[in-house]
This record gives C-alpha cells, structure tokens and sequence, in this order.
C-alpha cells in the first residue's frame, strides 16, 4: 500500500530545512516523520496519504488541546511555540472546509443516512470522517451533528 506523496514532500522540506539552518520549522517536521515511521514500524506498513493525513490531524488536534490548556494557565510562552507548531503541520493537510462546506456536507449526510435520532449520530459520522478528515475539526463537526439530531 504505497502512493503516498506527503512521507516525500515531508523529508524533502527536512532536508531544505536542515540546509537553510531553520530548527524550529526542522524539528516540527522530525516530529511529524517520527509520528508517521513510529505507526509504519508498529503496524509493518507503508502508510499511504490518507494515513499520513490522519496522523497529522491527530498532531492539530493534540496542539489545539494544548494551546486551550496553555490559555487557561496563561502561559503565553508555551501557546506560541504550539501555535508555530500548528501552522507548520496544517501545510502538509488539505485545505480547510468552510463553514458552509462543512454544514452543506453534515446535511447531505444526514439526509443520506436519514439520520432522525442521536442514535445514528455513528452512521453519519461514518460517511463524514473520510471526506473532512484533516480538514475540519471533527469535534465541531460532532457537536453540530448533535445539534442538528438532537433538533430533529
């Protein structure tokens, strides 16, 4: 299972880094190689894009979560490096949905499944992840489905 083009574009912009001397950028994409071998070791495989953009989905989201805990403890110093770290990995993902992409795509689903309780809130999430994954984040995506089901 090959055909990936992110893994290349990745240690390609390592070694642009390491040439131009830029650390912070060098490191940031060291970590998003390292999270990408650590899961083809685990698994014995090559991941493809899809993959890759789901480890690197996973990486915002984990950087989103630590820039709201950092705000809550007003650490200013520690928000921007995350922040710095955010903008580097959302590089190597899809672009980003709107917010009117992102509610025409919950709606389509919703009628698709014919989703009329929270109950099958899993089916449409199902049909969604696919398409939004890495560009959008899933857990507003998830509040909104459950607003709408829970309004159905």
């Amino acid at each position: 299972m090959s055909g990936s083009t992110l893994k290349p574009r990745l240690q390609s912009d390592m070694k642009s880094s390491m040439k131009s001397g830029d650390k912070a950028r060098l490191l940031v994409i060291r970590t998003m190689l390292a999270a990408i071998m650590q899961i083809e070791v685990d698994e014995r495989i090559e991941l493809d894009d899809n993959r890759v953009t789901a480890v690197l989905d996973k990486m915002t989201k984990q950087r989103r979560e630590s820039i709201e805990q950092f705000s809550k403890a007003s650490r200013d110093d520690l928000i921007a490096i995350e922040e710095f770290e955010l903008q580097i990995i959302k590089e190597y993902l899809p672009e980003a949905l709107s917010e009117a992409e992102i509610n025409d795509l919950v709606e389509q689903s919703i009628q698709t499944v014919g989703a009329s309780s929270i109950k099958d809130m899993g089916k449409v999430m199902g049909i969604l992840k696919p398409q939004m994954q890495g560009r959008a984040d899933m857990g507003k995506v998830s509040q909104l489905i459950k607003s709408r089901l829970d309004s159905a």
